[in-house]
């Protein structure tokens, strides 16, 4: 799925944030092996959670935020 906020397949706050909102399995497989190589697209998950778990019921935030705080230690 090519996302709407996606420059040059960089994971900006944007393009993380529209992969959980819209995101389907093959895209969120994606994020997690990014999540996992990367600390920086760790600590961008954990900030868009923060953010939208305030603001939604959504439980795909309440899901990220979760698996990002399990592999933060």
């Amino acid at each position: 799925m090519q996302h709407r906020h996606l420059n040059h397949q960089r994971l900006t706050l944007a393009a993380i944030d529209d992969i959980i909102a819209r995101g389907r399995w093959r895209d969120w497989t994606e994020l997690r092996r990014a999540v996992l190589e990367d600390r920086t697209v760790l600590e961008k998950v954990q900030r868009i959670c923060r953010a939208r778990i305030a603001d939604s019921y959504a439980q795909r935030y309440h899901f990220w935020m979760h698996y990002a705080e399990e592999h933060a230690t």
